[in-house]
């Protein structure tokens, strides 16, 4: 059943959208996987791609515990310069709202910055979300990153 949004529901995943960008842009991966529900899905998927119905992507993880994993290669396997990113998120825009569950979306532009040398823009697309109430709060059952130029670094480390 369809429900109009609730002020206070408008202002729960807001919040939920700034808590993960501050999350990803602090470098502590560990924080990353808990903005999830167990069975989630993370996707970054080209715009193309995603608008056409392909299922190529260039990140997908179908749980936590894969999210997890990332989080500990970031940490510890993968060898990369290091860099900074800064994510900007726009207001969310909600398709379907649910007593427990959202269909929203928010554009987002991330920044990435090399030590030494100037910042640049990184990634730009929006976020297409599923979230859901849980008795630790809001998550995200599913999270398309969906980006919009077709040209991206040879390497994504980060979650975006």
């Amino acid at each position: 059943m369809e429900h109009p949004i609730r002020f206070e529901d408008y202002l729960q995943v807001a919040q939920l959208h700034a808590d993960y960008a501050q999350a990803v842009d602090s470098g502590n991966w560990d924080l990353w996987p808990e903005f999830f529900t167990e069975d989630c899905i993370y996707k970054l998927i080209p715009r193309e791609n995603h608008e056409r119905g392909f299922p190529l992507a260039t990140l997908f993880f179908e749980s936590k515990g894969m999210l997890k994993d990332r989080a500990y290669g970031i940490q510890e396997t993968l060898f990369h310069d290091p860099y900074y990113q800064r994510h900007v998120v726009g207001a969310p825009l909600f398709h379907k709202v649910g007593q427990d569950r959202f269909e929203c979306e928010a554009n987002y532009a991330v920044f990435r910055t090399k030590l030494s040398q100037e910042s640049t823009v990184f990634n730009v697309g929006r976020y297409i979300d599923v979230i859901v109430r849980t008795p630790q709060g809001l998550k995200f059952a599913s999270r398309y990153c969906v980006y919009d130029s077709e040209m991206i670094p040879n390497s994504i480390i980060y979650p975006i």
